[in-house]
């Protein structure tokens, strides 16, 4: 019981890591150079892992479903600052996006169903697409990378997000080693790496950093240069 409270705790804070970042774009009424991409990816990995856990594809897997089924209302609810805060271009993309892995899941779902007749051969078709795009939500934060290189400041690569997403992926190679559990082995391995990157990146960087971004402070300021943002 302690271990399974434990996989909860740190998959928690792993979708609780972005509230700094959600209330500072709130408090601002600007989402400043934030991305929407991390979000985007944990909405379509949560809800493939929730149908992974499903009994009727993979039995005895609660925990799954539990915890990112509490995910993806965290990561709907930071989606919905950046439709209200954010430009027509994160709009349009958010939109889109959620659209298509609607329709994905729906399309997997379909033929889960109607073609495959086992928990193994479920788990097995259903657990491909959530290592595939379970290591996309990894390495969603990594699109950031090449501005933090370029500018030499991680100040829209948030630390917490990073080390949470290193915690829980160690945390869930850990309960997959335990359940013998291929797919959940394979992207939260994956996953446990790319957050080491991320950190690494954010300690190298992390001195050339300014204690507070000029430009996003004038940003969040002037109502000029927000309405020339939009």
């Amino acid at each position: 019981m302690m271990c399974l409270n434990l996989w909860n705790v740190i998959s928690f804070v792993l979708f609780i890591s972005p509230a700094p970042t959600i209330w500072r774009i709130f408090r601002n009424k600007s989402v400043e150079e934030f991305l929407p991409d991390p979000y985007i990816a944990c909405v379509l990995n949560c809800m493939l892992w929730i149908f992974y856990g499903l009994p009727f594809n993979h039995p005895n897997s609660t925990l799954v479903v539990t915890i990112n089924g509490t995910g993806l209302v965290l990561e709907l609810i930071y989606l919905s600052i950046f439709l209200i805060y954010g430009k027509n271009s994160h709009r349009k993309k958010i939109t889109l996006f959620l659209i298509i892995e609607v329709v994905f899941l729906g399309i997997v779902a379909g033929i889960d169903l109607n073609v495959f007749h086992t928990h193994k051969s479920r788990s097995t078709f259903v657990g491909v697409f959530c290592v595939v795009f379970g290591v996309a939500m990894y390495a969603s934060p990594l699109t950031i990378m090449w501005k933090v290189i370029k500018t030499k400041s991680v100040e829209f690569m948030p630390l917490p997000l990073s080390i949470a997403a290193f915690s829980n992926g160690c945390c869930w190679t850990a309960y997959a080693l335990l359940k013998f559990d291929l797919a959940i082995l394979i992207a939260n391995g994956t996953g446990a790496v790319l957050g080491l990157i991320q950190i690494v990146l954010w300690l190298s960087y992390y001195g050339t950093t300014p204690k507070k971004s000029k430009t996003s402070r004038a940003a969040a300021a002037d109502p000029e240069v927000q309405l020339q943002n939009v």
